[in-house]
């Protein structure tokens, strides 16, 4: 990978977060183009993710219909509304999680070995929904697959940030490419899984969504040792006379959770009001402690208050997107033709139809910002067109808005979600790259982490507005939520110069 060298100007590195006390050091990566031009430990978080993604995918695409299903069918008979908000508390939880893994790694464990635990609580998670009946293992299931993705996914990506400097031109288009390893395992996912499940059944899907994860986990295993040593740095340790206090915390907020089920101040119906609440009080209190911390600079500290335009965008964006497994999977269920040549295609594999057009056009976007360089928008303008198109996307629902059985045309469906793909790419891994670029050098994975609560509370507001869904007009549901995220692109876009100043240098 190259020598670790002191910084000098104008050169490409990656800064590595450092131990308590200590300076970061910056490591010489210009000369490592070994994996599709960007650093070759790459493709070792490329690889684990992608494995990773398979199997959430997988088991996400078929998650809602087990919830609501009849028995007959093999699914456990809930009404739509209390499963789509299951369905949207669990994808927040996921990205809560991000808090919990984030904290190991910055305090405990460094990076990369919370992504290799992480990667078999997942596992453990989807044999729970396999193996488990009924609502013993949606509940088992859910709540290890949730904390394994969180710890997962914030690692991840903060290990693919490690390998470049922040004015690595290279930067954007390692994302994307990263992107592609994720949108190749929810591509496959959905399909196999949905396969399985309609010829099998739904625990045989889970089952499979295992196996991905079995492959992903025996991949990194082999792969992890080759990672550089910064990856597994833990940037600000924890002192060994607070460790008593965090058991105790954790041991407190496990019997608080038991209480609130016990005596159904938490229920399926409000779960996902409980996760937007929390998710709203865990954002506001990072973005103070990082904020107010004495270990930060004034320009660190400004680049985190041009990150909050940014956050606010990404809540609305996702708000949206991630109604592919709410609002979108009942939408197919009942309203999309699926006829391929008197073959009924599963309705799981709608959402394989994004990740087909994210592996083709990743590569675009990520020639695109490679071959405009500095000349490429910066990040508010791309994060402005992201909501704004993911609007558009929501509009171009509303002429088959409240048809009946077989009414809206697969080719329709199809151009839908080639314009969510090319807001996605517009938004989501620039986000990824951003977070890494504006993190002070203490809190490298926790804004990481604080990106992932912008998706968290978008997915949780995803599953509460599926219960609109169901009880107002279509037209109305579409045009109103699709206007709202074109005026906030819109506020973005005229808030740009202002923003940039607050990144101060970071584009």
């Amino acid at each position: 990978m190259g020598k670790v060298t002191e910084p000098a100007p104008g050169e490409y590195g990656s800064v590595e977060p450092a131990p308590s006390g200590a300076e970061p050091v910056e490591r010489d990566t210009r000369g490592d183009h070994g994996f599709l031009g960007q650093p070759r430990p790459l493709v070792h978080i490329f690889g684990v993710e992608m494995w990773e993604r398979f199997s959430f995918y997988g088991m996400q695409g078929i998650l809602l219909l087990y919830l609501y299903y009849s028995a007959a069918e093999g699914g456990l008979g809930m009404d739509q509304t209390s499963a789509a908000g299951i369905v949207g508390a669990y994808g927040g939880a996921v990205y809560l999680s991000t808090i919990l893994g984030a904290w190991m790694a910055d305090r405990l464990l460094g990076s990369e070995r919370v992504l290799f635990f992480s990667a078999i609580v997942i596992m453990a998670g989807h044999i729970a929904l396999a193996a488990l009946p009924g609502f013993l293992g949606v509940g088992v299931g859910l709540v290890l697959v949730a904390l394994g993705s969180g710890g997962l996914k914030a690692n991840a990506t903060s290990v693919v940030g490690t390998l470049y400097s922040e004015h690595d031109p290279r930067r954007d288009a390692g994302f994307s490419i990263f992107y592609l390893g994720i949108n190749l395992g929810a591509f496959f996912g959905p399909i196999l899984t949905g396969l399985v499940q309609q010829n099998w059944g739904f625990h045989w899907g889970f089952a499979l969504a295992a196996v991905g994860m079995a492959f992903g986990l025996i991949q990194y295993s082999f792969g992890r040792k080759s990672l550089p040593p910064e990856a597994s740095v833990v940037p600000n340790p924890l002192p060994a006379s607070r460790r008593l206090l965090v058991i105790g915390i954790a041991i407190a907020a496990v019997l608080l959770i038991a209480v609130l089920l016990l005596t159904g101040l938490i229920t399926a119906t409000n779960l996902v009001t409980w996760v937007i609440g929390g998710t709203v009080v865990a954002a506001v209190a990072y973005f103070v402690v990082i904020l107010g911390s004495h270990r930060i600079t004034p320009t660190e500290r400004s680049r985190v208050y041009g990150f909050i335009p940014l956050f606010i965008a990404s809540v609305a964006f996702w708000s949206l997107y991630q109604q592919q497994f709410t609002v979108l999977t009942i939408y197919s269920d009942e309203q999309l033709n699926r006829d391929l040549f008197g073959w009924e295609m599963p309705v799981p594999w709608v959402q394989s139809i994004n990740p087909i057009f994210i592996i083709i056009l990743s590569g675009v976007f990520a020639a695109l910002w490679t071959k405009l360089g500095d000349r490429q928008p910066p990040t508010p303008v791309k994060f402005a067109l992201g909501t704004a198109v993911m609007g558009l996307a929501f509009l171009l629902f509303l002429p088959f808005a409240g048809g009946g059985a077989n009414s809206t045309p697969l080719l329709w469906m199809v151009l839908i979600l080639f314009v969510f793909t090319v807001a996605e790419l517009l938004l989501s891994p620039v986000g990824l790259s951003v977070a890494t670029k504006l993190a002070p050098s203490a809190f490298h994975t926790q804004m990481v982490a604080l990106f992932f609560l912008s998706v968290a509370l978008g997915t949780s507001i995803a599953g509460q507005l599926a219960e609109f869904y169901t009880v107002v007009n279509e037209a109305t549901y579409f045009g109103v939520l699709g206007a709202i995220a074109i005026v906030l692109g819109a506020a973005l876009w005229l808030a740009r110069k202002p923003v940039l100043r607050l990144m101060a240098g970071v584009r």
